[in-house]
């Protein structure tokens, strides 16, 4: 028997790039424990298969987060600290053959996983995400006492391991020279998995009426979506039927019954649905994206009123929807409660799915908003990844390595400022649903991994698949042909990559 142990030390089920290495490690024919703590359902591949194990660390009493930061530190640390040794030490029985670890966060893991790959002959494998100090940095600042010590800490124990995997080029070359890495090198871009497609109108009509309840319940969006009556139309698709008139011609029409249902269909009237993926923390401007909004509502406002304008020209509503959690969505949200009570043009909603729905939502929009802006300018961010694994065009924050990412103009917009970002969607959403400069920019996405389902939008091509990723040229590949082409030889022997 073969066995990987995967530390994430945060939420497992937020944690995809760690999931998809517990899948890669169980189908590769490994006994798999993935570590982490509990609160988002995790994918359902790590509930299906039956050589992974969840293995969930107790959070820290409640209570306890009321104390101020500089002494709950160390509480959580040393709570992390037993609980990480119990469950490699005792609870895993069988030594694991290899050891993944994400970092960050450094602070205990990469020590602990150095003492325990020691003590029970395990292989250390660091999956570098971003750097742990860095990330302190834009809390304390880059001169406290603090983050010298993370960063010392990060380098000291992080220097040599089996095997080092990056998310960037940029990254392995920044750590090779400045901390002399010991231990494979491997840049294992992250890329979602197969299951990540563009959405059929089918997908897309049974998640608008999954999303119905709480939609129709949303006050900020009263009079703002069209009219609908699931199961039989939602806010973005409709079903209709053939009827026939007592002259003998047919006549379509929306129908209260099942009798002779079409598939559904795009409603025309519905609005273009922009979607952004945050965490909600200092390293995503949000306030960006408020401000963009705002002149965009003014914008589509003064081409409504204006009498010289053609119908064909003018910009549709925006349904905002963010996903995600964290500590600064509270804060936003009443911001946005404030703002859009004099917007015509845009709303903002803010949901939480399931894992299982997230790509959907995804493959059903019309377009991605990615605000991150890494700490270190060295990682990427994921949510772009699992964008265009679903053949959605983004706009992405600019930051020094994201090129590696988004090729300006060929898969996605990069800008700097709110009002690049507007300008972006006044250009990409003009004569929605039939939007040509839209439809280009999603025709790059033909070249990413789908599935043979009907395209959301009959203007974005169906994707396909083109392997590899180099520092020329733009291609792809799904996690499982990546994963395989870089990770599986080196667990499965020793040869020298």
């Amino acid at each position: 028997m073969r066995s990987a142990a995967i530390l994430v030390l945060g939420d497992i089920g937020r944690s995809p790039r760690m999931m998809y290495h517990a899948q890669s490690f169980a189908e590769n024919d490994f006994t798999t424990d993935i570590i982490g703590y509990g609160g988002s359902k995790p994918i359902p591949s790590l509930e299906r298969l039956p050589k992974v194990r969840i293995r969930h660390i107790p959070e820290l009493p409640k209570i306890l987060h009321r104390l101020p930061f500089l002494l709950l530190a160390p509480l959580k640390v040393m709570h992390q600290v037993i609980n990480i040794l119990l469950c490699l030490l005792v609870w895993i029985e069988i030594p694991p053959e290899f050891i993944v670890v994400q970092n960050p966060p450094s602070i205990p893991t990469l020590a602990l996983v150095q003492l325990v790959g020691r003590m029970r002959g395990s292989k250390i494998i660091i999956d570098w995400h971003n750097l742990g100090y860095t990330i302190l940095a834009m809390r304390l600042g880059s001169t406290h006492k603090l983050v010298k010590i993370a960063k010392w800490f990060e380098a000291t124990f992080g220097y040599s391991a089996y095997a080092h995997l990056f998310v960037t080029r940029a990254m392995r070359d920044h750590l090779v020279e400045e901390w002399d890495l010991q231990g494979h090198k491997i840049v294992l871009y992250d890329r979602p998995p197969q299951s990540f497609h563009r959405s059929s109108v089918q997908e897309t009509h049974e998640l608008f009426q999954k999303l119905h309840p709480a939609l129709s319940l949303n006050n900020d969006l009263q009079n703002f979506l069209p009219d609908a009556s699931p199961p039989y139309s939602t806010y973005m698709t409709q079903t209709s039927t053939r009827l026939t008139s007592p002259t003998g011609f047919p006549i379509t029409q929306t129908v209260t019954t099942y009798t002779n249902v079409e598939m559904p269909k795009l409603r025309p009237d519905r609005p273009a649905i922009v979607v952004s993926s945050t965490s909600w923390t200092p390293d995503e401007d949000f306030g960006i994206l408020l401000d963009a909004l705002k002149i965009y509502n003014a914008r589509a406002e003064e081409i409504f009123k204006a009498k010289t304008t053609k119908p064909k020209l003018q910009l549709p509503k925006l349904l905002v929807i963010l996903t995600g959690k964290g500590p600064l969505r509270d804060k936003y949200m009443k911001e946005v409660g404030v703002l859009q009570k004099s917007w015509k043009w845009v709303r903002c909603i803010s949901i939480w799915l399931e894992a299982k729905d997230y790509p959907i939502l995804l493959g059903a929009a019309d377009l991605g908003v990615c605000l991150h802006s890494s700490s270190s300018a060295l990682d990427l961010p994921m949510k772009v990844v699992d964008m265009f694994g679903c053949g959605l065009p983004v706009c992405a924050l600019d930051f020094a390595c994201l090129n590696e990412l988004v090729k300006n103009g060929k898969n996605g917009l990069i800008f700097k400022t709110s009002l690049e970002l507007a300008s972006q969607f006044e250009r990409l959403f003009t004569s929605f649903p039939n939007a040509p400069q839209l439809a280009l920019l999603a025709s790059s996405l033909a070249n990413l991994s789908g599935s043979p389902s009907t395209p959301t939008n009959p203007h974005i091509p169906k994707p396909h698949s083109k392997l590899d990723h180099d520092a020329d040229s733009w291609h792809w590949s799904t996690w499982e042909e990546n994963w395989g082409r870089k990770m599986r030889p080196l667990i499965l022997s020793d040869v020298n990559l």
